[in-house]
């Protein structure tokens, strides 16, 4: 049996205790603002939390800041239109309402801490599309289908338990099928693994398919295979349309901070080769500037749709691929995940305050 985490049982204990405390004020409570049910009460103030906190990309890491951010939430809305919660607030004769609203705050980032804490991808950068040709597939974060196409459900990506663009959230979400409702899914790594290296082998490309072979026995390796990040071949530059402008043939996100990193294998023969026996030297440059020119909007156009700077990799170091794999490699290594809130230690020290 997995061990349980201690900040986890430190967390649901405070809870649970401030659960008890909030249900001693009620009576209180009541008569101070003319509501007199537990239900409404706590309805009537967890309702707003959507309206004065951007729950869907702000990163909180303390109950005194999401108490911030929903007090200054409240003074925001507040400007546009009269907002009742605060006249009771603002009221020194509800004292026990002040007490309880301060209270039910701090309950409600201990209860979705969790999703509070982590950076989440923006809606936009919640669904990637990779694949060559028509064999292409949607990487989503809450994946729903629409009726006519695939979408993120939007109040559900921050609540998603796995680590974003990592084994696992494949593993989780599965690939969506392009104008179809119907997805790939995984029940073992072993299986997503052999579709990422079935994937890749449709590139034809000797330099791809045994990069690809490094991180399968990469992650088959691992103690914590869920948790590394996917190398994700050819990512489309235009989404999920069977034409595309250009692909990149891989990508790592890091699941963290959200920062993304390209690769892009770029051999003479196939990025820079000259075509024609009989050309003239001006026919010939110019040949080479359009080549040249071609790579260069491709990692302008990344960098500007999804910020993603693209390493490089030519013929001279593609002589040792262990080399290349070995940078690669690096930024499969995440680094560690946000600081939990030590509730443990806090409980220890102060937990009969």
């Amino acid at each position: 049996m997995a061990k349980r985490d201690p900040n986890v049982t430190a967390r649901n204990k405070s809870i649970a205790a401030m659960k008890n405390e909030l249900r001693d004020l009620q009576s209180k409570v009541f008569p101070e603002i003319g509501i007199h049910s537990e239900q409404s009460l706590n309805a009537y103030i967890g309702s707003k939390a959507d309206k004065f906190i951007d729950l869907k990309n702000e990163i909180i890491s303390t109950p005194e800041q999401y108490i911030h951010c929903w007090l200054s939430g409240m003074e925001a809305a507040s400007k546009t239109y009269e907002q009742e919660i605060k006249k009771h607030l603002k009221n020194p004769k509800n004292i026990n309402f002040k007490k309880y609203v301060f209270l039910f705050l701090k309950r409600s980032f201990l209860k979705h801490y969790n999703e509070l804490h982590k950076k989440r991808p923006s809606l936009k950068d919640a669904e990637i599309w990779f694949g060559v040709n028509d064999a292409h597939y949607g990487l989503f974060v809450t994946p729903r289908w629409n009726g006519v196409s695939w979408e993120n459900d939007k109040s559900e990506i921050r609540a998603a338990k796995f680590t974003y663009w990592t084994i696992g959230h494949v593993m989780q979400s599965g690939l969506c099928i392009p104008d179809e409702n119907d997805k790939y899914s995984f029940t073992k790594i072993e299986d997503y693994l052999d579709f990422f290296k079935a994937q890749v082998r449709l590139t034809k490309s000797t330099y791809q398919i045994e990069i690809a072979k490094r991180y399968i026995e990469y992650v088959l390796a691992s103690d914590k295979p869920h948790d590394i990040p996917l190398l994700i071949p050819e990512i489309r530059y235009d989404g999920s349309g069977r034409k595309h402008v250009y692909r990149l043939d891989f990508m790592v996100i890091n699941p963290f901070t959200m920062e993304k990193i390209g690769f892009e294998i770029s051999p003479w023969s196939t990025h820079g080769k000259l075509s024609g026996k009989h050309k003239t030297l001006i026919e010939l440059n110019e040949e080479a500037k359009s080549n040249f020119e071609k790579e260069m909007k491709k990692i302008r156009a990344y960098f500007k749709k999804y910020t993603v700077p693209i390493f490089h990799f030519s013929d001279s170091d593609l002589v040792d691929l262990d080399g290349v794999w070995d940078e690669i490699k690096d930024y499969l290594d995440p680094g560690v995940p946000p600081k939990q809130l030590e509730m443990s230690m806090f409980s220890e020290y102060f937990g009969g305050c």
